[in-house]
């Protein structure tokens, strides 16, 4: 099943303080996606997929929020693990990228790694899924990845929302007799923000349009969080002035 991106971005938040974010997005004609293969904390983003092994995505992110770099953490779990022929695991850490994927993964399968980002597929319609799905990332980031100031004014979570509609365009998963399908992004910062936005954490379960469907959820959770913060900014500002 599946194709899925990883992302790593610095950006200097309001304070003038560097901050990273990372954001992981997934796609399949399967349901539930949401629940397996996408993870994201505060030191890394972590996708696992294939024969999906969810051990993966969770020990990953605690070996990346123990300080492991992300090729050291990654490639230790997938030593240790007896169905490493059947998977695709792929992230970002604080400073670098990783993509596996076994070789008895679906055709057609592979992955990309990119500068602080990374993307892979398995049982897609080509290989051209995932470079569509990486040109329309690098399109929307940062002109300079490196520098905090260089910054897209589009939040992370709707400009992986398009990554992922680049890849469903050129055809994506193949399986087209499987016609429920889901989505999902996770998007995490080490900013700490006075209320995450919510439309960092979003899925699509169970639908027949899962690219669709997710945008418009995006939609909704950004027009809600602006509602919101409208609405309660100032309670917010008090609570953080009475600590």
């Amino acid at each position: 099943m599946t194709f899925s991106i990883c992302v790593r971005e610095t950006y200097t938040d309001e304070s003038g303080e560097e901050q990273t974010r990372y954001g992981v997005a997934v796609t399949t004609r399967l349901a539930g996606v949401g629940t397996l293969c996408p993870f994201a904390g505060e030191s890394g983003a972590v996708a696992t997929q294939s024969l999906v092994n969810v051990d993966l995505g969770r020990k990953g992110l605690e070996y990346l929020n123990d300080g492991l770099a992300v090729e050291d953490a990654l490639e230790a779990l997938l030593n240790a693990d007896d169905g490493r022929a059947q998977r695709q695991l792929h992230g970002v850490g604080a400073d670098g990228e990783f993509a596996f994927s076994g070789e008895e993964c679906g055709a057609w399968y592979g992955d990309i790694v990119g500068e602080n980002y990374t993307v892979a597929g398995n049982l897609l319609t080509g290989e051209d899924v995932v470079d569509a799905v990486a040109t329309a990332y690098e399109t929307t980031a940062a002109d300079d990845p490196d520098d905090p100031d260089s910054d897209p004014e589009t939040p992370l979570a709707k400009r992986l929302v398009e990554a992922l509609a680049a890849g469903h365009e050129r055809g994506g998963d193949k399986r087209e007799e499987l016609h429920v399908q889901s989505a999902a992004l996770l998007v995490r910062s080490t900013e700490d923000r006075e209320m995450t936005p919510y439309y960092a954490d979003l899925r699509v379960d169970a639908t027949e349009t899962p690219i669709e469907d997710l945008r418009e959820t995006y939609d909704l959770a950004a027009e809600g969080y602006e509602m919101a913060m409208e609405r309660y900014e100032d309670e917010y500002e008090d609570d953080e002035d009475a600590g």
